[in-house]
């Protein structure tokens, strides 16, 4: 078949079984061929080609609902909703989203980047349609992994206590990203080997009535009798108990398997959760013998042998240089352990759990008691290192301020890949963080210019006694500097003057430091001398070098790869205003007030001007002399 022909799943109803399987091996075969040159989330779609295909079989796309957590897995319902053509430009500037995206289909209609959301926005999709009285089935589609999120399981609670007609797909293949922990993956995990007991429950009630005589008596008690079954042929129903009609488990590639089961939870009335047990990865060798997540999302690859293709000769990356330095640190101090929610690899902390196997802490995707947890270690005077993605903190917000901060306890959060991150989009830019913690009490925020000044970064959180701290470090690379053999702690709220200038300043730090200093390089040659102060330190400030500057009365021009309203540029300003400058001229560059979509992070930059072209315009409208003429070339 030609998958670019496809304009929308209803070609679906007519295909035997023999053909779907031809349909099956054709989109992995186009994944796999596109993933290579793009990257992507190869193991998740390998795994759920016949589910998918399924689902959109049996029900009718977009009136009945497909949700899909986290979205990960959504490349084939994109193929099988016409959008096969556009895969050349998946996760690249302007090209297709790696997410449900309501934009680009009718298909598509919850947004997700982050897990165990879909339940919640299924429920209330559910409430929407007996308000207005429609028939559409809701079928919301999770993964095991993201079945441990806390909301998740809040809204698993609901769902069963409401009793309305709702079909949960429980996608169980043992890996979120990496693999799955907790007793809620050891309670699949017997379920994966029980067997099915639906049928008989159904055969055995259908056969007490036929009996003779006692039938009806028998028939009576055959609710008790199928409670009694359920736990002879399913140890642990844990779904039952919640109110669900348990199904399966259902082998997720085999086409009259899952038919018989999504057809049965198509016409059973109140909530169904279906189980199904998929392959990640399924299909291509290299991803389907993954162990920790490596082939869950990638770059691009070489097909014939898996190997991923790198840059040759690459700085270690961020996450691997602030982790391995906590590793070090450990060495000598007891008290440092690790934290994760679900993303040892991403984090790079596998060396530290396989240096000290009883010092790292998988909580799985559960990001608010990954924080709170921490502040129970640092409570008993432990040296907790939660390394937690700037866009999945988020998600545990509140802990942060009530548990963390407001007890000022000493948690040493490493905030990877802070600022924009690229393909992965809008759900995944981690340039929030500054804003929402800039503002707590107690908290220390920090980012550095280059790997270097981060191992100190890390020294300074591990030795540092009176309170939280916080560490923001980019997605990728690091710049290639050499690094100190000595660690050294780096005075708090110290800033850095790396160039002198009189005629202005700019203040900004981490991964904007190159484009200012290159800016103010351009200047020199027209003549205009801009001093370029490194604000590692974007809670405290340097006050007295802040104060220093500000007395002079040159303009000062912030800039941060975060967004603007209520960031580094606006505490600057906040504190021009509390001390009196009135007359100072303060300008800002960072993101402005949109969320930013996909792309390289190169163009994004330009598309929210934030260049060195950017700072050179606004160097030379800021200065008094340039507004009295005088000429710069």
């Amino acid at each position: 078949m030609d998958l670019l022909s496809i304009k929308n799943p209803s070609f679906l109803k007519k295909l035997s079984n023999q053909e779907l399987e031809t349909l099956s091996e054709e989109i992995r075969s186009f994944l796999i061929n596109k993933l290579s040159v793009t990257g992507g989330h190869i193991g998740p779609n390998l795994g759920v080609v016949e589910l998918t295909i399924a689902l959109h079989k049996v029900f009718d796309s977009p009136k009945d609902k497909f949700i899909w957590d986290v979205g990960h897995q959504s490349y084939v319902h994109k193929i099988l909703t016409g959008r096969a053509a556009q895969f050349d430009t998946l996760r690249q500037y302007k090209g297709l989203s790696g997410f449900p995206k309501r934009s680009e289909s009718e298909h598509d209609v919850w947004e997700t980047g982050h897990s165990s959301t879909s339940l919640s926005a299924a429920m209330g999709m559910v409430i929407a349609r007996d308000l207005k009285g429609t028939d559409e089935h809701i079928i919301p589609i999770i993964g095991d992994g993201a079945l441990t999120g806390g909301m998740a399981l809040e809204a698993l609670n609901h769902i069963g206590h409401e009793q309305k007609d709702i079909i949960v797909v429980l996608n169980d293949n043992e890996m979120s990203i990496a693999p799955n922990v907790g007793a809620l993956h050891n309670v699949l995990g017997r379920l994966r080997t029980a067997g099915k007991y639906h049928w008989v429950k159904d055969e055995l009630e259908y056969l007490l009535k036929k009996v003779p005589a006692v039938g009806g008596k028998l028939a009576s008690t055959a609710e008790r009798v199928k409670d009694s079954l359920k736990y002879f042929f399913v140890s642990g129903m844990f779904f039952e108990e919640l109110g669900f009609t348990y199904l399966g488990p259902v082998d997720g590639h085999n086409f009259d398997d899952l038919f018989e089961n999504l057809r049965y939870a198509k016409k059973t009335k109140g909530p169904v959760l279906l189980h199904v047990l998929t392959k990640k990865g399924k299909g291509y060798l290299p991803a389907e013998s993954d162990k920790v997540g490596t082939w869950h999302g990638t770059g691009p690859y070489k097909i014939e042998t898996g190997d991923i293709i790198k840059p040759k000769n690459s700085p270690p990356s961020w996450s691997g240089i602030i982790s391995e330095t906590v590793r070090k640190m450990a060495r000598n101090d007891e008290r440092i352990v690790a934290i994760t929610p679900a993303m040892p690899v991403g984090s790079k902390l596998v060396g530290f759990g396989e240096e000290f196997p009883d010092r790292l802490f998988d909580v799985g995707i559960a990001e608010q008691h990954s924080v709170t947890l921490a502040a129970g270690l640092a409570q008993d005077k432990m040296k907790p290192f939660l390394a937690i993605y700037s866009t999945f903190l988020q998600r545990g917000y509140d802990q942060v301020v009530h548990d963390v901060c407001r007890q000022n306890l000493n948690v040493f959060f490493g905030i990877d890949r802070s600022g924009l991150v690229g393909a992965d989009g809008d759900t995944h830019h981690g340039v929030f963080d500054i804003a929402f913690l800039r503002h707590i009490p107690n908290l220390v925020l920090m980012m550095p210019k280059d790997e270097n000044e981060g191992q100190h970064m890390v020294c300074t959180a591990l030795t540092y006694d009176d309170g939280p701290i916080a560490l923001r470090y980019p997605r990728g690379n690091g710049l290639g500097v050499p690094l100190d053999e000595e660690l050294k702690p780096i005075p708090i709220g110290s800033w850095e003057v790396l160039k002198e200038g009189r005629d202005a300043t700019i203040l900004t730090f981490g991964t904007t430091i190159g484009m200012a200093l290159e800016a103010a390089e351009d200047l020199e040659e027209k003549g205009v001398s801009v001093q370029v102060v490194n604000a590692r330190f974007i809670k405290p400030f340097d006050k007295e070098m802040l104060h220093q500057i500000l007395s002079m009365n040159k303009p000062v021009l912030t800039i941060e790869e975060g967004v603007l309203q209520g960031g580094f540029g606006s505490g600057i300003l906040e504190f021009a205003s509390e001390h009196g400058y009135d007359g100072a001229v303060i300008r800002r560059l960072g993101i402005p007030d949109t969320f930013v979509e996909h792309g390289s992070v190169s163009k994004l930059l330009e598309e929210v001007n934030l260049t060195k072209n950017a700072i050179l315009e606004q160097i030379l409208t800021m200065i008094p002399a340039v507004e009295k003429g005088r000429n710069y070339g």
